[in-house]
């Protein structure tokens, strides 16, 4: 029995058509080549270690099951295509946002749109309004008040109810 390896080339020559055979029945045609590849790469790289004497088939049949199981997790987290979603979510009831309201919100005064924003849409209390806006917790919520009144002017005038 040789004490040396043989040249890695002769390894993929001889035992190529194995490991591919493995990598197809495990796998299928689609997936098979690249677990074929990682495996002679995974191989190549573990090749001057490998003991003198050692079965070289089943030391790449084990490589190549692993590469193949590496596939097979790799397909299960890939995303599944789907139909485009649309540019915009379509309204809600409870979420209108028409353009005579982000009009409105728009004509506010800065720290009054904020005020309203935050308290109203994003439920935060006034404490945390004041924080972000600056200034006092009554300011937040004077600031909110006012915006408040001057959204529902604008919508009794001619605005939606």
């Amino acid at each position: 029995m040789s004490t040396t390896l043989p040249p890695f080339e002769e390894i993929v020559t001889t035992h190529g058509p194995t490991v591919l055979r493995v990598c197809r029945a495990v796998l299928g045609p689609m997936d098979a080549d690249d677990a074929w590849s990682e495996t002679f790469l995974a191989a190549l790289r573990a090749y001057p270690t490998l003991r003198p004497g050692s079965n070289v088939e089943a030391w790449l049949v084990t490589i190549a099951h692993r590469k193949a199981i590496d596939q097979t997790r790799a397909r299960a987290r890939r995303p599944l295509p789907v139909e485009p979603l649309p540019e915009c979510p379509a309204p809600s009831e409870e979420h209108r946002w028409d353009g005579d309201l982000w009009g409105a919100m728009q004509a506010l005064p800065f720290k009054q749109r904020v005020a309203v924003t935050y308290h109203y849409v994003a439920g935060m209390p006034y404490a945390d309004v004041a924080g972000l806006i600056g200034g006092s917790q009554d300011a937040a919520r004077r600031a909110a008040a006012d915006g408040i009144a001057t959204l529902r002017k604008t919508y009794r005038k001619g605005g939606p109810r």
